[in-house]
Parts: C-alpha cells; sequence; structure tokens
C-alpha cells in the first residue's frame, strides 16, 4: 500500500495472473507521473475489480478501480489513497499494519518486515534495470548517430597524396577507369 499514491495502479502480467484479458479495459485514462521515476506513464486503460480484505468471518468488500500500466513492476499491484479512503484504512507504517473497520470487528493485514525488505530490493533492482536499458538506449543511438557521421564522412573522402586515373579498358581509354594513388609502382 502506497499512502502517497494517488491511484491504485494494476500491472499488465497481474491482469494475466488473474486470467483476465485486455479487452475489459476502459479507455480514457489519463497519463500520469511517478511510478518510474521522472517518467510519464500513459495507462492502457483501467478497470474496476472487486477487492476482499479480511477472513471469512470477518471481511469488507470494496470495487477499487484500478489503473492499468503496460509493464512489468515488482508489485502485483498500488494500492494508494482511493483504495484508503474506500475501505476507510488506518495504516501504521512502523509496524507493518493496516487496520479498517469490519462487520464484526477490526480487520487487521499485516506483514514481515523481511517481506517488505525483500519488495523494496526488488524495487530497486528494477529501478537500476531501467536506468542501466536507458543509458544502453542512449549510448547506441550516439554510437548510431556516430555511424550515420563516419559514412557521411567516408562519402566526402578527399585524398591527402596525388591519384591518377587507370583505364579499367585500355582499349577504350576514355571509357571507365579506377582511381589509385600517383605514388603507387607501376607494377
Amino acid at each position: 500500500m502506497d499512502g502517497g499514491s494517488g491511484l491504485n495502479i494494476l500491472y499488465v502480467n497481474t491482469l494475466e495472473l488473474l486470467e483476465l484479458d485486455q479487452s475489459r479495459l476502459r479507455g480514457g485514462a489519463a497519463p500520469f507521473h511517478g511510478v518510474v521515476l521522472g517518467k510519464r506513464t500513459q495507462p492502457l486503460g483501467h478497470i474496476d475489480l472487486p477487492i476482499c480484505f479480511g477472513t471469512p468471518s470477518n471481511y469488507r468488500k470494496e470495487v477499487l478501480t484500478f489503473k492499468v500500466v503496460g509493464f512489468k513492476g515488482a508489485y502485483h499491484a498500488i494500492l494508494g489513497r482511493p483504495c484508503y479512503a474506500k475501505f476507510m484504512v488506518v495504516p501504521n507504517y512502523t509496524y507493518l499494519k493496516l487496520k479498517m473497520s469490519g462487520p464484526y470487528g477490526v480487520i487487521t493485514i499485516e506483514s514481515t518486515y523481511e517481506h517488505a525488505y525483500d519488495c523494496d530490493i526488488k524495487c530497486i533492482e528494477y529501478a537500476e534495470a531501467l536506468m542501466e536499458a536507458e543509458t544502453l538506449i542512449i549510448n547506441l543511438d550516439q554510437l548510431g548517430s556516430e555511424a550515420l557521421d563516419t559514412k557521411h564522412r567516408a562519402r566526402t573522402f578527399k585524398p591527402i597524396e596525388a591519384i591518377k586515373f587507370v583505364p579499367i579498358d585500355p582499349a577504350h581509354p576514355n571509357g571507365r577507369a579506377l582511381k589509385v594513388s600517383a605514388t603507387l609502382d607501376s607494377k
């Protein structure tokens, strides 16, 4: 859960894990920032899904709207402030717990520090991989433009030494000829 996020976000691979077809997505989702640091994200669409917290004897079920993004993330989904508001959740980040009211008392959702640490490591590795991929793309673009410059220079090559024309067919001296160095031996 991310109390700083103004959106509920679902990754496309999670949609596939849920065996939901992308044809269920509704369009009209506006782009947003912040999921990938410094990048604008254009969602594939949005979808309403029922979300349930609790146990069979004490649970809450609500329908949440998720923006679906077309790339893989470190999590399955991000539940943001719209989820907090709908379920009236009280988060405690220190103890990694969420509490909400249920029909038969308080529902507590909790995690372990090991699980939170593993998720953080995956997030960091994912962000580093994205940065490396972006750097690689920039480097490839630069190499490509340098290669184009090299080709351009090759077309405008001007020899620094004297050249002479040698006819390809000696029977037709005004025909096609090769350019060779004037300093080459006649052999």
